[in-house]
């Protein structure tokens, strides 16, 4: 059954990439206020919770910034950095995005050359480059608003080369503004390319053995490889991901438990209501309740 905006009933509203008549392809930057304008403009409530299929880069230049991804609140402080993936479920707080001021740089996957966020591991936390890291980072955001800006002066085609160059330098920074920068090896390999199809298939099967058939590895060496990414085996890593969706779900739709369950590819209610319990502490519904406040 479909709803009015075409999506599914139950489902998680989508936010598909519509950038600014003319931004350069691939990619926007847009200041909080900005925001908040083309939210009115195309009847999209911020402060609800969407899944967009592109990337989200807040930072905040000066106030404080309220968000939320996938049940983690967050406060971003000035100086403060938030990457929200696609398809991660996040909402905005519209009094904060009035009060503060910032500039979010949105992208599709893969425009950048270089994007060393793109596979995981990845920190889903703010970050607060100090020191050399506060400087590069913000000399970085400058040079790419500059850019995006200069339209007229050189040819659309080295237009946007600049900016994937200028996107990628400013991603570089921010991965290596944390205590521990990340490992080059861990974005790639078997656990990233366990973690796309687990991110492609997870409805269809729960199970790992399926995953390393069709990838070509054994459990064994999907198993090595996403401890070593993650801390977890390949079983609670995926485990963990129909979860999130389960939790998704069930929060931000209507669906039933059983809806639920068969979107998710379990063959019976009651195997979802088990595998729920088991990994949260509480039934599929006593988690709703609880989650939206309710009684």
């Amino acid at each position: 059954m479909m709803g009015k905006n075409g999506q599914p009933v139950g489902a998680i509203p989508d936010v598909a990439y519509r950038p600014y008549l003319q931004a350069p392809i691939g990619m926007d930057v847009v200041g909080f206020a900005e925001l908040l304008e083309r939210g009115r403009r195309r009847g999209i409530t911020l402060s609800a919770p969407q899944r967009p299929s592109f990337h989200h880069l807040i930072h905040v230049g000066s106030g404080a910034l309220r968000h939320t991804v996938d049940f983690s609140d967050h406060t971003l402080t000035e100086g403060s950095w938030l990457w929200v993936r696609p398809r991660q479920v996040h909402r905005y707080f519209p009094d904060d995005l009035a009060a503060a001021q910032g500039t979010i740089v949105i992208w599709q996957p893969g425009f950048p050359t270089t994007d060393p966020g793109q596979g995981p591991p990845h920190d889903p936390s703010p970050v607060l480059p100090t020191g050399p890291h506060a400087r590069a980072t913000r000399l970085a955001l400058r040079h790419l608003t500059h850019e995006y800006a200069d339209l007229a002066s050189i040819p659309l085609d080295a237009h946007i080369e600049t900016l994937r160059l200028l996107l990628s330098a400013l991603l570089l920074r921010l991965a290596h503004a944390r205590p521990e920068a990340p490992s080059p090896a861990s974005a790639d390999g078997p656990f990233r390319r366990f973690h796309d199809a687990v991110e492609r298939d997870l409805c269809r099967t729960h199970r790992v053995g399926d995953y390393a058939a069709a990838l070509g590895y054994s459990v064994r060496t999907l198993t090595r490889a996403t401890r070593a990414a993650t801390g977890s085996s390949a079983k609670q890593y995926l485990d963990a991901r129909i979860l999130l969706e389960a939790k998704r779900l069930l929060v931000h739709t209507e669906a039933s438990s059983a809806e639920i369950a068969g979107r998710l590819g379990f063959a019976d209610p009651g195997d979802f209501t088990k595998f729920f319990r088991v990994r949260d502490g509480r039934t599929p519904l006593e988690f709703r309740t609880v989650a939206r406040g309710v009684g």
